[in-house]
């Protein structure tokens, strides 16, 4: 999908050739207004006679208006045009045109759009118009190609707004992609094709270690997860160098589950096929990095994916083994369906040869998580506040929200065990606590954050799929780090004035 933006009255727009218009309205309609255009017209009636709310979403679809060019035009209220409202009302615009196959979208506002909101309609428009199809015998892809965003006003915010927003729905999509592929077609070997085939180009580099390497390394916790599996192991490590080799890299660790039965501890049979969806945290990874390849920030970014299956098998890993971690400690397993920290603490480990400047692990680990925060927010635990307020000021203003939790040290009793010097499982109660006081442990060299994704990287039920969070969250914060966060401006393309059909240009 490609967005274009422009500077244009409705007036002009009228006369476009799009396969359909979408007017955002708003509460309060501007004295600027023409109010004889056909369009503003009508529904200044529909709203006089009490046939359109002003509450965002409410929407009137109109059909062949005479004076109009595109055969449909839906007209949705934004309310007060915040990103919520925005994300709201082009879902709800899209609603009610996705069955016309379009191709060719126009979007315009009629007051003036900050650039959040603006990329918010357009992140929310690829949500609302993505569809799988990789391993459909007869694909449905998407339709819609072009979308061209008009104001009245348009300012330079607007134009990198635009910019970030085509990276990060790539990399949102990418992020889906690889969490909605089953697991026969997201094995730790085709993930770590992925890693390369998105990392190449100046500034790039990816490899993917084996269990030679691992084994060398000595990342004992990560290895016993893997040996039940007959798909061999990756360990992928993907580079981003946007800035001087003097700038400390912010790494970022996705947990790479492939495939989880629970091993031994085998999960219940129902909805165990949403377990393909257990290496989100590694999808959010790669959509990172395509979304990086399009803007080129200035800033060093690592990606750390530890990935395997978690099986179960003769070889596999047995409640109550004691194994040793990269880093020296070793570990009790309890519990092998608590597998995911045994992944992430050795990748921890890996990541201070980096000497980084900031890591954050993200993972679905706990369904304690969900619990606590349902589908909303992600859960957000971090041993540094500075880091924990710009993750959370990220995940505020992309509108990929999260919730910090408590890291008490109160909460580590519960890990304690005679056989080793920590369990990797502390009960019930607190589990996603718990479960990060384990990760906090081999992440005391560096500023760190985890956030647990196990209620918001996918949705259940008829609408099950994965929701490509939270790349938001992290683009947004990785682009904050740096005063190069917009594309150059020869990547920026306006398109001009023009008279009657829309011109063309791509950003």
């Amino acid at each position: 999908m490609n967005f274009e933006i422009q500077k244009r009255a409705l007036s002009r727009i009228i006369r476009d050739d799009h396969d359909a218009l979408v007017v955002l309205w708003p509460a309060q309609l501007p004295e600027s207004v023409d109010v004889s255009n056909p369009i503003v017209a009508v529904v200044r009636s529909a709203i006089a006679r009490g046939d359109l709310e002003l509450k965002a979403g409410a929407l009137l679809s109109l059909y062949a208006l005479a004076g109009v060019k595109a055969r449909q035009v839906v007209v949705v209220c934004t309310q007060d045009g915040t990103s919520r409202h925005m994300r709201t009302a082009m879902t709800a615009a899209w609603g009610a045109l996705k069955a016309l196959k379009l191709t060719n979208l126009g979007v315009h506002a009629l007051v003036d759009l900050s650039a959040q909101a603006l990329e918010s309609a357009a992140s929310a428009l690829a949500d609302a118009s993505y569809s799988y199809a990789s391993t459909l015998s007869k694909p449905k892809p998407r339709t819609l190609k072009n979308v061209v965003f008009t104001l009245e006003t348009m300012e330079a915010a607007h134009r990198g707004a635009v910019v970030r927003a085509q990276a990060l729905v790539q990399g949102i999509e990418v992020a889906k992609e690889w969490a909605n592929r089953p697991a026969n077609h997201a094995t730790p070997t085709l993930l770590a094709q992925a890693a390369q085939a998105i990392a190449k180009g100046p500034g790039f580099k990816c490899e993917g270690l084996g269990i030679r390497e691992v084994t060398k390394l000595g990342m004992g916790s990560f290895l016993a997860v893997a040996q039940g599996a007959a798909e061999p192991l990756k360990f992928i490590v993907m580079r981003y160098s946007g800035a001087a080799t003097s700038q400390a890299p912010v790494v970022l660790v996705g947990k790479g589950i492939t495939f989880d039965t629970g091993g031994i501890s085998i999960k219940p049979a129902a909805e165990m096929d949403e377990m393909k969806y257990d290496m989100s945290g590694a999808a959010s990874v790669l959509g990172v990095f395509k979304a990086l390849a399009q803007l080129r920030p200035a800033i060093n970014v690592v990606g750390l994916i530890p990935a395997t299956e978690n099986m179960p098998s003769g070889q596999a890993v047995k409640p109550g083994d004691v194994v040793t971690s990269m880093s020296g400690q070793t570990i009790e397993i309890l519990n092998t369906d608590a597998e995911g920290r045994l992944v992430l603490c050795d990748a921890l480990t890996y990541a201070e040869r980096f000497k980084p400047k900031a890591v954050i692990d993200i993972a679905t680990l706990t369904g304690a998580c969900v619990i606590a925060l349902g589908a909303v927010r992600s859960g957000l635990f971090s041993s540094d506040d500075d880091l924990a307020l710009a993750l959370q000021k990220a995940g505020e203003d992309s509108g990929d929200v999260c919730w910090r939790m408590p890291l008490d040290e109160d909460y580590a009793e519960g890990l304690k065990t005679r056989f080793a010097d920590v369990a990797n499982v502390g009960g019930r109660a607190g589990g996603s606590i718990t479960a990060a006081k384990f990760l906090q442990r081999f992440a005391t060299q560096f500023p760190w954050a985890h956030l647990d994704i196990a209620g918001t990287a996918w949705r259940s039920g008829a609408a099950k799929g994965a929701t490509g969070r939270p790349v938001g969250l992290l683009l947004n914060y990785l682009l904050a780090q740096t005063a190069s966060s917009t594309a150059t401006p020869a990547r920026v393309k306006v398109a001009a004035k023009t008279k009657g059909k829309a011109n063309t240009e791509r950003t």
